[in-house]
């Protein structure tokens, strides 16, 4: 595979996660700090050394072209999908020897320097994504010679700084709001230091430490509350025998509306300890209800992308009709659950403006982040 074929495949898929961004991702505005460590890979230039030996085609070279590398980084997230990183990188240490009949050669080369990468994140779940960076870096080189016969005169400590690019792709996983792990592989193109440039690829292991996000915004007074105890459900009487009269209408069903943050955590759809007592109280004021349907509707904010936020609606009806049937037994049979995204909201418009996810809007838009249940049937 050619150099420039390489860095086109390399550049495309550091740029893959950034061309599907969700509209308006809201997860962002802090910094992260981070170490790896990995190996390295380079190639040797075996033709160069042996046209130094005077001997084409018959120079006898030994190579060692693998080696530990490191890394030191900070950034910046901007939001959830796209963040800069900046950092000091070691590429490790390489060697080689070859000899001939018009002399010998010995080499080894180091190289290190800096580099400022834009980086792509596609979240896959709640705790997977996919990354993938591109940006540049200015690397030192410095090579070490030592040659007899014809190659007794190289220079033997060479030095080289120079400019490259610098590319890779990866996943992590996220332990936590605070510990995230990183593999990924990455390409650095970097002066060789006889005047030429080189590729050196690196696979390894980061952890990332983000710091300074702001915690979930708490509800305005005038959201809605944590949760509201059903009205209790009224009997139809006994029917009157009379002739021609009328039958009893069944009772309306009860609507039970429950605020997103009641029930899990910012922009997550497990539910969350709080949450799982709140359910836990709504099953118990139903005891002895015998129900027709419950229906289990998720809302969201009009923030991120109708995709996605579709998705978290979906995620977080179905994971209430989940918890309901295994903690509050519920028969599965009548209990329904759909997503209806930002399609519902209880904000009017005017109500909040802004399309930025700054914190005052994120609070606005509260009421519009919400689980409702629809119940019907009788005690």
């Amino acid at each position: 595979m050619t150099t420039k074929h390489t860095l086109r495949l390399l550049t495309l898929a550091g740029l893959s996660p950034l061309l599907a961004l969700p509209a308006g991702a809201q997860d962002g505005g802090y910094y992260t700090l981070g170490a790896g460590i990995g190996q390295s890979r380079t190639s040797i230039d075996e033709q160069r050394i042996a046209d130094l030996l005077a001997a084409p085609g018959s120079a006898t070279i030994t190579k060692d072209g693998h080696d530990t590398a490191y890394k030191v980084f900070g950034g910046y997230q901007i939001n959830r999908s796209i963040g800069i990183e900046a950092g000091y990188f070691n590429l490790g240490k390489f060697g080689f020897h070859g000899s001939s009949p018009a002399g010998t050669l010995a080499g080894q080369i180091r190289s290190e320097g800096l580099n400022l990468d834009l980086v792509g994140t596609l979240p896959l779940s709640e705790r997977w994504s996919v990354l993938g960076r591109v940006g540049a870096q200015y690397a030192r080189t410095r090579d070490e010679f030592s040659g007899t016969g014809i190659a007794a005169g190289v220079e033997t400590h060479p030095s080289e700084r120079g400019a490259g690019y610098k590319a890779g792709i990866g996943v992590q996983y996220a332990f936590s709001d605070s510990i995230v792990l990183r593999g990924e592989a990455e390409r650095y193109r970097v002066p060789d230091g006889l005047g030429g440039h080189g590729n050196v690829d690196v696979v390894g292991l980061s952890l990332v430490f983000p710091f300074g996000r702001s915690a979930a915004p708490a509800p305005r007074a005038a959201a809605a509350p944590a949760y509201v105890a059903p009205p209790p459900v009224v009997m139809a009487p006994p029917p009157v025998v009379v002739a021609a009269a009328p039958v009893a209408a069944p009772p309306a069903p009860t609507r039970v509306s429950f605020s997103a943050e009641s029930l899990f955590g910012f922009d997550k759809s497990v539910v969350s300890p709080q949450g799982k007592t709140a359910l836990d109280k709504f099953s118990a004021e139903l005891s002895g209800t015998r129900f027709d349907t419950v229906n289990v509707e998720g809302h969201t904010d009009r923030l991120g992308s109708e995709a996605y936020n579709q998705k978290l609606s979906s995620e977080r009806a179905e994971a209430v009709k989940a918890y309901l049937v295994g903690s509050g037994h519920l028969d599965a049979a009548k209990v329904s659950a759909v997503g209806k995204g930002e399609t519902m909201p209880v904000t009017q418009a005017g109500d909040c403006k802004g399309n930025s996810a700054s914190p005052a809007l994120i609070a606005c838009l509260q009421p519009d982040r919400r689980v409702e249940i629809e119940v019907a049937g009788t005690r």
